[in-house]
């Protein structure tokens, strides 16, 4: 049995029970440490009360079930501000929000989020050619392009 294809399964039976469907699951990954880490979110956000429910419901199935037969901590938690985003609605949760592209083939991208599909992002970026003034310029992204996708921050 793939424990996380499991785990997967259990967290979106508890979201459908807690009948909170703006909840996704981003990932879930069991660690050769034996941490088991379950990162939710929201597309208004996720709170402690979730990540709770959500912990203790797949704790209790995965002993009951006995899927995982080591020792293993589980985590669940939202993502933090510095992880990569992966979801499709991640990207339309942050539309409006600068973004740090990192593409397949190893080029890096910088533009604020215009909208998200499915498969692709579009971006408003600022493209400036030698000799020539910076122009904002709209692109579209196909998500398979993607290697890495991070929020920029901004303190101003």
């Amino acid at each position: 049995m793939n424990i996380e294809k499991r785990v997967a399964e259990l967290v979106d039976e508890k979201i459908a029970e807690i009948n909170r469907p703006d909840v996704f699951l981003v990932s879930a990954k069991l660690h050769s440490n034996g941490k088991l880490i379950i990162l939710i979110d929201g597309d208004k956000g996720v709170g402690i009360d979730e990540c709770v429910q959500i912990s203790r419901y797949v704790g209790f199935k995965l002993e009951e079930e006995d899927v995982i037969k080591t020792a293993y901590n589980l985590e669940v938690s939202s993502p933090g501000i510095d992880t990569p985003l992966v979801q499709p609605r991640q990207y339309t949760k942050n539309i409006g929000r600068n973004l740090s592209i990192k593409m397949a083939d190893g080029s890096k991208r910088e533009g604020t989020l215009r909208d998200a599909t499915e498969d692709a992002v579009i971006i408003e970026e600022k493209i400036k050619e030698k000799g020539k003034k910076a122009e904002i310029v709209e692109s579209t992204i196909p998500l398979e392009q993607i290697s890495e996708t991070k929020v920029l921050i901004s303190f101003k």
